[in-house]
């Protein structure tokens, strides 16, 4: 199993991979064309699903939003406020709509040459997914498959009881828990939360989130947290709770009742945190 899941950690590694020069997807970036080209199947897959997203989100999630990362700095942790010519200037390549996906053909073309495309925020959940396959694939029913604090959850533990997974408290100072969620599941279910209270800066008496909307260029300015998303599908899970907090805790709630999401989002009011949930988390856990 130990060997299985390596080699599907340098799979995802050599083809989604923003950091290496050579992946798949850093040299699909590196090619300035707008002419077809050949990629994996599951390139195609991943593309295909932030398509979706990103037309339920108005366009909140865009997984074109790497060269605003980086112009913010968050993608090498350089941050500073750039000026607004820089933000301008890297939205005009920036977009979904400047990939055409053809399942068929196995290609993505770029409208736009110097558009870039990075899949951080749904390879993680994709490659829990698939050490959940390779798990039950040697008939393992209960399990909790974890990267980086996002997993799935199946059956219960050795002893019998449910899965008690934590959720943290959004704070930037200290590691707390904001709730417990008793998770008894017999298909399996996805655990993903995503944050603005870890990856930021401050400046000149200003905080810049990590999270920037591709509509604007600019970091979100909403008052939302963290949010945490209960899915089948961890693929998915992992891309919707990137989206969601995109949206913020109005936008992202309304969304979340409309696609039928089980969606928990902290928030800040004033000087305390608040929580507020879809009508499926709750039926899930509880209010």
């Amino acid at each position: 199993i130990q060997t299985e899941v390596e080699t599907l950690f340098r799979h995802i590694d050599e083809h989604f991979s923003t950091w290496r020069e050579d992946s798949e997807l850093s040299r699909f970036n590196q090619r300035e064309t707008t002419e077809p080209q050949a990629v994996s199947a599951d390139l195609i897959l991943l593309t295909d699903l932030t398509q979706r997203i990103h037309d339920l989100t108005g366009g909140c999630y865009d997984p074109t939003v790497q060269p605003l990362s980086e112009l913010w700095g968050f993608a090498r942790d350089e941050q500073r406020v750039p000026a607004a010519a820089e933000i301008q200037a890297t939205l005009a390549h920036d977009g979904l709509d400047k990939l055409e996906i053809d399942p068929a053909a196995n290609t993505l073309r770029k409208r736009d040459p110097l558009v870039k495309l990075s899949l951080d925020s749904i390879a993680q959940g994709y490659t829990i997914a698939g050490m959940a396959k390779i798990l039950e694939g040697h008939g393992i029913h209960n399990y909790l498959a974890e990267i980086g604090g996002e997993m799935k959850v199946k059956g219960r533990k050795a002893n019998g009881a449910p899965w008690r997974v934590a959720v943290e408290k959004p704070t930037p100072m200290s590691r707390e828990v904001q709730r417990i969620l008793e998770l008894q599941q017999t298909e399996g279910l996805a655990v993903m939360t995503s944050g603005t209270y870890r990856n930021y800066f401050e400046a000149e008496g200003q905080t810049y989130s990590h999270i920037i909307d591709p509509r604007t260029g600019l970091p979100v300015t909403h008052r939302l947290l963290s949010t945490t998303l209960l899915h089948p599908d961890p693929t998915l899970a992992d891309a919707w709770s990137t989206a969601l907090l995109c949206l913020g805790e109005t936008e992202g709630l309304r969304v979340a009742e409309a696609e039928g999401l089980r969606a928990l989002f902290i928030y800040r009011d004033g000087d305390q945190l608040k929580e507020a949930m879809s009508s499926g988390f709750a039926a899930q856990v509880g209010p």
